[in-house]
């Protein structure tokens, strides 16, 4: 059964019972899935009360208590990832595994915050007169409103709560309207799990008219955002304001370097695969290819045939290994790309439209001979598309890496020790993979640079932005 759509406010389930509510679609055939409660003003206004009046108990709950709530998502996550899963695929479209890999990775989450909320320490300062003591406190900031989007959406989610909730604050969460499942899924578990009232609040509504009342709220004192740059900026803006702290994790245009001494077979296929995972729909997907002109044709002719192997179609299709994009508005977007690129005298090498079959398809592309100021070289596709150049130099092409105003991740290929170091030291990137994907493990911080955000989710730093630093001195 699909998940039953509804707010979530002061422990609450509350469906549409006269609000506004919009329909919930499959990507892959246009089905209704259900249809998504709006928040009303009155209701917003309850979920801010809610978390208030929640937070003068919460911020002082055992770690021990957090902790265990927290496990319990985590399990009961394992035990559902199935069942989750399959509805994460029908609202959002990604194939199966993908969709249970989440849920099951977002388990680790649950659990890697449940450990590291029970220590969360402060310090003593060695005082310079023998009669005083000074302390260093870290403290719950207060409410926190969070705002998630569709293309992982119980991932962004569980993050941004098992932060907020570990760190002793309560939260306001926004998730993504086109793709709901996942985030109702984690409301109902933390229920379930025993978390109190008011600490975890649902809504959902038109995202604009949503955040801009939020981050309003003088109770509301940090702000989280998954998304776009644009948008990100708006709300960093609004936020700065209000001197509210702010965690932006947004777009970024990854640069790949494959250098000549690499193994070009392996990551030609590794980088084919990684591109159409949910439809290059992933902020840390690879998006711009430089490769050297020794290995360019063999990389080529590796990275063309495993893209060609690409099966595309409905997600719950066990054969499936890229579903549709996940809205219509992607796909002219797409072709946008495609004509731009042709225009300017790229050569479509591999797919380049729209799949005939009803749904929001696209198939996998892969565009050479691309100039730097095209596009898809200056903008990030979110989409199954792969412009490949070459290059010589490698201070040239670093150089071209940098060259956006993004800084998100960044993948590079060799098996020289020397070159490796030089890039990961020069690439200005908050993530640099060397020879494989390793990001976005609970374990370490996922964050960008320049216009690709501010402060980092995940890691020992998962804390940071939910804390405040209080300085106590006595006699």
């Amino acid at each position: 059964m699909y998940e039953t759509l509804a707010l979530y406010i002061d422990g609450e389930f509350l469906a549409g019972d006269g609000r506004k509510t919009q329909e919930v679609t499959n990507p892959a055939n246009l089905e209704v899935l259900g249809h998504l409660p709006h928040a009303t003003t009155a209701d917003l206004d309850r979920a801010l009360a809610a978390a208030a009046r929640a937070f003068e108990t919460w911020r002082h709950s055992s770690p021990m208590q957090r902790s265990e709530i927290l496990r319990r998502v985590g399990q009961m996550s394992r035990e559902q990832a199935q069942e989750i899963g399959r509805n994460l695929t029908l609202d959002q479209g990604k194939p199966l595994a993908e969709a249970v890999g989440e849920i099951t990775s977002c388990a680790d989450h649950c659990d890697w915050h449940a450990e590291e909320c029970r220590r969360i320490y402060g310090r003593v300062i060695p005082p310079r007169s023998p009669e005083v003591r000074q302390m260093v406190l870290r403290e719950p900031i207060g409410v926190c409103a969070a705002f998630t989007p569709w293309n992982f959406p119980y991932n962004q989610a569980i993050r941004k709560i098992c932060a907020a909730i570990g760190a002793g604050c309560t939260i306001i969460l926004k998730g993504p309207e086109d793709a709901p499942s996942a985030v109702m899924a984690i409301a109902r578990m933390f229920h379930e799990a025993g978390l109190p009232p008011g600490v975890l609040n649902i809504v959902w509504g038109v995202p604009h008219e949503v955040s801009d009342y939020l981050i309003r709220s003088p109770i509301v004192r940090k702000v989280s955002f998954t998304g776009s740059v644009p948008v990100g900026k708006q709300l960093a803006s609004l936020a700065g304001a209000h001197m509210k702290r702010v965690t932006m994790e947004l777009g970024g245009h990854s640069p790949v370097l494959v250098f000549d001494d690499a193994d070009i077979a392996r990551a030609a296929k590794q980088l084919a695969r990684f591109k159409v995972r949910n439809a290059g729909q992933v902020c840390v997907s690879p998006t711009r290819f430089y490769v050297h002109e020794k290995v360019y044709d063999e990389f080529l002719e590796g990275f063309v045939a495993a893209m060609k192997t690409v099966k595309v179609g409905d997600g719950l299709d066990p054969d499936t290994q890229m579903g549709p994009l996940a809205h219509e508005r992607r796909v002219p977007t797409m072709t946008k790309f495609v004509e731009n690129a042709v225009s300017l005298g790229g050569k479509v090498v591999l797919g380049g439209t729209t799949i005939d079959r009803l749904g929001h398809f696209f198939s996998p592309t892969i565009i050479t001979d691309l100039p730097d100021d095209s596009m898809l070289m200056t903008e990030e596709p979110f989409g199954p598309i792969a412009p490949i150049t070459r290059f010589t130099d490698t201070d040239d092409v670093i150089r071209k890496a940098n060259s956006l105003p993004f800084g998100l991740s960044s993948y590079v290929f060799t098996t020289s020790l020397q070159t490796a170091t030089k890039a990961a030291n020069n690439i200005e990137s908050g993530m640099v993979n060397i020879n494989h994907f390793g990001s976005a493990l609970p374990e370490t911080p996922f964050g960008g640079v320049k216009d690709s955000g501010i402060g980092s989710e995940g890691g020992t730093e998962t804390f940071d932005g939910y804390l405040v630093t209080k300085f106590v001195t006595h006699v």
